[in-house]
């Protein structure tokens, strides 16, 4: 577990496999491997996640923040063509499978970037092939995300508070959190963290799993 959130060069064995998903309507096909998130198929809170989002704006800067092998990103730019696509992860591999699977299925609009194991984006200098860092001043019209629960409580409080906060006025955030994880806890204390700008609630619940709304007020 502690590879597949928070290792950037998993030493696991990198097998690829292919998988045929549907991700919001758009057919794909996409590669996985170990050492990530939900390596063998799409994962049932981030298919929550797809199935319950609200509509996308047409256009902007959008984060799927702990992007994995891409399921996210990729629905980000199915749908959105016209936006950019940040996918951003710890994991070396994970970001490789984004790029991949981003361009064999033609989103040419997906970046993606590492982060450290304090959600901090690396320099360009030290960034992987083919990824680049995040502007430190960008803002994003749409964060997506099924977060790393089991890395503990500490280190996903950092890391959403690393992203969250970036979100535009008037922008929001989905959460994707097992109710038997904690999401309506996390609910109270994001509300708390964030202050009086925003607003967290439940936005759906659907299979065991919270969709977490958090929207910056304009």
């Amino acid at each position: 577990m502690a590879e597949q959130y928070f290792s950037a060069e998993p030493s696991s064995k990198d097998v690829r496999r292919t998988l045929h998903v549907t991700l919001r309507d758009h057919e794909a096909s996409v590669q996985v491997s170990n050492g990530v998130f939900s390596g063998s198929r799409l994962d049932l809170g981030t298919s929550v996640l797809l199935r319950h989002a609200p509509e996308l704006p047409e256009e902007g800067d959008f984060l799927d923040l702990g992007c994995g092998w891409g399921p996210i990103a990729l629905s980000m730019a199915f749908e959105s063509p016209n936006a950019n696509v940040w996918a951003v992860d710890v994991n070396e591999r994970a970001l490789d499978l984004t790029a991949t699977n981003a361009a064999d299925n033609g989103c040419a609009n997906v970046h993606i970037a590492q982060v450290d194991e304090s959600s901090i984006p690396l320099p360009q200098d030290r960034q992987p092939k083919n990824a680049t860092s995040v502007p430190e001043s960008l803002e994003f019209d749409a964060i997506w995300s099924n977060p790393p629960i089991r890395i503990g409580k500490e280190a996903l409080h950092t890391l959403l508070m690393a992203w969250l906060p970036k979100l535009k006025r008037g922008a929001a955030a989905y959460l994707v959190v097992q109710k038997n994880l904690g999401s309506d806890s996390l609910i109270k204390w994001l509300a708390q963290a964030l202050g009086a700008e925003f607003t967290v609630s439940k936005y759906a619940s659907s299979k065991g799993f919270r969709i977490i709304e958090v929207r910056h007020e304009i």
